[in-house]
């Protein structure tokens, strides 16, 4: 009872209710949120370290900034019921919604353009002429709707992933290791107001996430980039809860030694057996996969994660 008096009365003043119901619409930094309200930075993150204290809202540091948003999963639960509760007629709320889409619009700007400016303006679907509307319809035949489970992006790049998929979780996180990336995906995710995705900073081999606190994981050509693609797989099967999903997309096994050297892949692609045996030694029960055609082909590989089963180590690949 203590913590839910504590956090009811970090909610109960009015920047702090507007700050809540800032960060249901995404994540933003001190800076965006003081262009926003018009307020002073020190008066800003007083009130952003009490919620943050209370649970009421989530602090994600990355690099020389910090973001803030709604805790996601069961954490999050009051902060949502509270700003559910906020009129939507109240004129100051209303005039905040307005600065915000501003900023992000802005945001979203500054990101399109230095991604152009560094070359990185491209998605790699498009660039290998693959069929991505084929390899989207599966990936959607795999994950059918539960309102409550939550999802996570491994490689989340441009956030399409998410967007995809946005409808049929109930909480999505999306983790990159590429700042920029991260960027336009939270660009990208605000811009079509999606409130149940997040994305942060993250090392796929060392995920901040607790153990088994996801029903769904994604890897979408994500692996053939990857040193130790068996340390990925076990580190992603540590957050899945028992009976969690796992898909991965990626390229099957090919002899394109253009392809490999021009986009600095690690790995050519994967046939079914080295596969299959990555996802066993993390713990993962292997299903049936699928296959896109296409100038490459395009396999999918669904996995389970069993009950009480530890991985019992990394599987060594050999090019």
């Amino acid at each position: 009872m203590e913590d839910l008096l504590a956090a009811l009365r970090a909610a109960a003043e009015p920047t702090r209710l507007r700050l809540l119901a800032l960060a249901a619409r995404g994540a933003f930094c001190v800076t965006e949120l003081t262009e926003i309200l018009g307020q002073s930075q020190p008066r800003l993150s007083r009130h952003l370290k009490l919620l943050c204290e209370s649970g009421l809202l989530e602090r994600v540091r990355e690099g020389a900034n910090a973001w803030f948003a709604l805790p996601t999963g069961p954490d999050g639960h009051l902060a949502r019921e509270l700003v559910a509760r906020l009129p939507a007629d109240d004129l100051t709320l209303e005039a905040d919604r307005r600065q915000a889409a501003r900023v992000l619009a802005e945001r979203a700007r500054e990101a399109s353009e230095r991604f152009r400016r560094q070359g990185a303006d491209w998605d790699e679907m498009r660039a290998l002429d693959l069929p991505a509307p084929a390899v989207e319809d599966a990936l959607l035949s795999l994950v059918p709707p539960a309102a409550e489970s939550r999802l996570l992006d491994v490689g989340t790049g441009t956030g399409r992933v998410l967007e995809l998929l946005a409808p049929r979780f109930g909480q999505g996180l999306g983790v990159d290791a590429s700042k920029a990336m991260v960027a336009l995906a939270r660009s990208r995710l605000a811009r079509v107001g999606l409130t149940n995705c997040a994305v942060r900073l993250a090392d796929m081999y060392r995920l901040p996430l607790t153990d088994a606190s996801f029903d769904t994981a994604v890897l979408q050509m994500v692996l053939h980039y990857a040193e130790d693609p068996a340390g990925v797989l076990a580190e992603v099967a540590r957050v899945l809860r028992p009976d969690g999903r796992l898909i991965v997309i990626d390229l099957a096994r090919h002899e394109r030694e253009d392809v490999t050297a021009k986009l600095a892949h690690r790995w050519p692609g994967f046939d079914d057996a080295t596969m299959g045996q990555m996802l066993h030694s993390a713990g993962l029960h292997s299903g049936q996969p699928l296959s896109v055609p296409g100038p490459l082909e395009i396999r999918i590989w669904p996995g389970t994660r069993l009950a009480d089963v530890h991985a019992p180590g990394a599987y060594a690949l050999a090019v």
